[in-house]
């Protein structure tokens, strides 16, 4: 116990020392909040202003029809010519022409991801048209009724867990691939152990450091999140803090692969970097799953990244999930952690690898 306290302390030093480590563990999360945030946290609710030129008068009271869609704003044109140059220069987001008999919209065509959204507002409109052509009313009338949070269902509640789940996993994987690769290079571990140190103690202390420190990330990026942006979740604490524990731990477990793989310590944080890179872009956590190719969805089952994702939703309340898929899911990165941490004492700390 008293080696466990002195490496424990000497762990901690050695992690707040090295400002690099504490900035992409403590607060490199907390940008990726803020920068998508501010750039995106609105992107459920967007703005969408409607262009109406009229070539024919209509008597069918375009105006209220328009005014029932989901458009926040309607400008009417006197001609053509100038709603097709409000439309380049983005000065509206899509056009309506009417014509006496069709209904034309104009889209800009290097605005592919928020022309979907105004098509389907276009439908909406036509949809009503037609009805007030016929003299018609809507048959039914829709209500849109939230099961939980209201809140939750905004885009960006979905990617603050997944940008927290990223982050755990960053801190996992350099850990071991980045911290204890360097010792070994820099023959700080060589003479650690020529002490009366016992592997495990070691393992033990840079274990409960990374622990502690990305419990509090995780913490700080979510209650950032929550001040600035208004986000709401409703968190399970105990289901929260066991995710964390057992997800770092597996995360640290995995670099042990990399870490028994990889002998420098730049070619080992590398090798970290391109892993969670490439897993951040196919787990989910800025592109959802369900967009991507079917052979991409497929392969995104196999990462673990994919999991701890779906896990940290489930814990703040954003996902569904059964408990049992979230016990597996905590149980399975437990494992993964104490599993290779006893291939860590053995095959890494030591003098020398064979």
């Amino acid at each position: 116990m008293k080696a466990f306290r002195a490496l424990l302390r000497t762990e901690s030093a050695v992690f707040f020392r090295d400002k690099a480590t504490v900035f992409f563990t403590l607060l490199f999360p907390l940008v990726f909040i803020l920068i998508f945030g501010f750039l995106m946290g609105d992107v459920d609710e967007p703005a969408a202003t409607l262009g109406l030129y009229e070539a024919v008068p209509s008597d069918l009271a375009l105006h209220d029809v328009l005014a029932s869609s989901a458009a926040d704003a309607i400008e009417s044109f006197e001609d053509e010519a100038s709603l097709r140059s409000a439309v380049v220069d983005r000065e509206i987001d899509f056009g309506l022409i009417w014509n006496g008999e069709t209904l034309g919209f104009l889209y800009h065509p290097n605005r592919v991801q928020e022309n979907y959204a105004f098509e389907q507002i276009a439908l909406g409109v036509t949809d009503a048209f037609n009805l007030r052509a016929q003299g018609l009313d809507p048959v039914l009338s829709t209500t849109t009724i939230h099961v939980g949070s209201e809140a939750s269902t905004r885009w960006f509640n979905q990617m603050v867990p997944g940008i927290i789940a990223f982050s755990i996993l960053s801190s996992g994987l350099f850990a071991v691939a980045g911290h204890l690769t360097a010792m070994k290079e820099r023959r700080t571990l060589d003479r650690m152990i020529v002490t009366p140190m016992p592997r495990v103690a070691l393992l033990c202390a840079t274990a409960t450091v990374r622990l502690i420190v990305v419990y509090v990330s995780t913490l700080i990026t979510l209650f950032v999140s929550i001040a600035i942006f208004d986000l709401a979740f409703r968190i399970d604490w105990i289901a929260y803090t066991l995710l964390v524990g057992s997800a770092t731990l597996g995360m640290m477990g995995l670099g042990t692969v990399i870490a028994l793989v990889v002998r420098r310590a730049s070619s080992a944080g590398s090798v970290a970097n391109v892993l969670a890179i490439l897993m951040m872009f196919l787990s989910g956590i800025y592109f959802p799953i369900e967009l991507m190719p079917r052979f991409l969805r497929a392969f995104s089952k196999a990462l673990p990244l994919t999991y701890l994702a779906e896990g940290m939703r489930y814990v703040t309340g954003v996902q569904d999930m059964s408990l049992l898929r979230f016990w597996m899911i905590v149980l399975a990165f437990l494992a993964i952690g104490l599993g290779l941490f006893p291939i860590l004492a053995r095959y890494i700390v030591r003098p020398q690898r064979r």
